[in-house]
């Protein structure tokens, strides 16, 4: 059962419980012990009775005097009078007055009724008052507790549709641990991502607005140079060319890295594919890039992992980290590719000889647009890495890099044999 639940229950169930328990408690105080009220209206019947018989049988002096001598002890308001009209000795005595017919006269004793409150007043009404104070209290509790966090949870919701996605609301749920905690802390979740894909979207206009002005400046000098000397269009022609192309790597790299962010949440479609397999074949088609520079490459590698992956994706991985590895190492030096295949996982490890990053840029490397310090006479955009980390996080896995202690850069990649559900994105570290 889920822990609002219980919290409700035993609310519910302790206010009825100390309300019975309250009202058995009240009638038995009840019935302990007579009142002061009940006592009080014994001692005026007893007096009443007793003067009324004492002025029955001994006559009106002698009345008169347990009337003087009763009020000094316990006074009362005990009084005799004459009563004029015969016929009220006839009329029904009340519980506070006498009549009583002596030697042919009519005589009334009486004693005044005084107006007072008994808690026993209240006996009939105590089950309903205690029923009534215990659920108020239960119910202005409960609905404190529930109202609390909703409005911080609207707080919150009204935040993000203004556009505020840095509110963070988990820390006021104070010691709370229930399903209304763990709403605030997905909540949380949700604005954080959602703060991150903001700052990321930001980032990206801002990094393709600066990579697209350089070949676009490049390509109006060039036609302000066709402008002043026609004669030299032949060699524009082929400077045109290269900016084009570089446009259009560009422009093809930004939408593959935005169709992966903008499917990341959608299922993957997968295929039955032996990775090793597809690397042997990167391999062969980049050792004829490491050739013209000399560099020997891991030529292939033994083994096999069928997996369950969506092969372009896991194509562009791959080959964006050893075409990587080829672009930045020393010439006359040599790339090592090693796979380690696990019951579940294959981990493949990319090991180049260049100039390497400082230790504060392996995280920053697999941002779009980041490149390492050494990155910039080599050309490329920095997209690379960022399609690769994108790629094999779709599938559950982890892409990350180390600086191995002879120098150079190391890219590992660890792909799980079946892609995670739905092909959500995974953290990395």
């Amino acid at each position: 059962m889920p822990q609002l639940f219980w919290k409700f229950f035993r609310v519910i169930w302790l206010t009825f419980a100390v309300s019975v328990a309250i009202i058995i408690l009240i009638v038995k105080l009840l019935q302990a012990a007579p009142f002061e009220r009940e006592m009080a209206e014994e001692r005026r019947a007893l007096v009443l009775n007793l003067a009324a018989n004492m002025l029955s049988k001994d006559g009106e002096d002698a009345a008169s005097r347990f009337v003087r001598t009763s009020e000094e002890t316990l006074p009362l308001g005990l009084s005799i009078s004459k009563v004029a009209d015969a016929g009220e000795c006839a009329k029904k005595n009340a519980a506070d007055t006498k009549t009583v017919q002596r030697d042919g006269a009519c005589y009334r004793i009486s004693i005044p009724n005084p107006i007072s409150f008994s808690f026993k007043d209240l006996a009939p009404l105590i089950p309903w008052l205690t029923t009534l104070v215990a659920s108020t209290l239960s119910a202005g509790a409960l609905a404190r507790y529930l109202v609390r966090p909703v409005v911080h949870l609207r707080d919150g919701l009204s935040a993000l549709a203004h556009g505020r996605f840095d509110v963070r609301i988990g820390d006021k749920m104070g010691r709370r641990k229930d399903e209304v905690t763990a709403l605030a802390h997905d909540f949380d979740s949700t604005a954080a991502r959602l703060q991150e894909l903001q700052e990321a979207q930001q980032r990206l206009f801002h990094d393709v607005s600066h990579e697209l002005r350089s070949p676009l400046s490049r390509l109006q000098a060039v036609v302000g140079v066709l402008r002043q000397s026609p004669a030299k269009l032949g060699a524009m022609l082929d400077r045109i060319d290269r900016e084009v192309e570089r446009l259009d790597e560009l422009v093809g790299e930004v939408l593959t890295l935005a169709r992966l962010t903008a499917r990341s949440a959608s299922p993957l479609k997968t295929q039955t594919l032996d990775v090793i397999e597809l690397l042997n074949e990167i391999l062969g088609d980049t050792a004829f890039e490491a050739e013209a520079k000399d560099i020997s490459i891991t030529p292939d590698v033994d083994g096999v992992f069928p997996a369950e992956v969506e092969g372009e994706l896991i194509y562009r991985a791959l080959e964006n980290v050893l075409r990587n590895a080829v672009k930045y190492t020393a010439e006359h030096s040599h790339i090592s590719v090693l796979c380690e295949p696990t019951a579940d996982l294959l981990k493949i490890c990319v090991t180049d000889q260049g100039p390497g990053v400082s230790r504060d840029e392996l995280e920053r490397i697999f941002q779009p647009f980041s490149r390492g310090n050494d990155a910039m006479p080599k050309g490329g955009y920095g997209l690379g890495l960022a399609i690769t980390r994108q790629a094999i996080e779709r599938h559950g896995g982890r892409v990350y890099a180390s600086l191995p202690t002879n120098g150079g850069l190391a890219i590992t990649l660890e792909i799980p044999r079946k892609a995670a559900k739905n092909g959500a994105l995974s953290g990395h570290g």
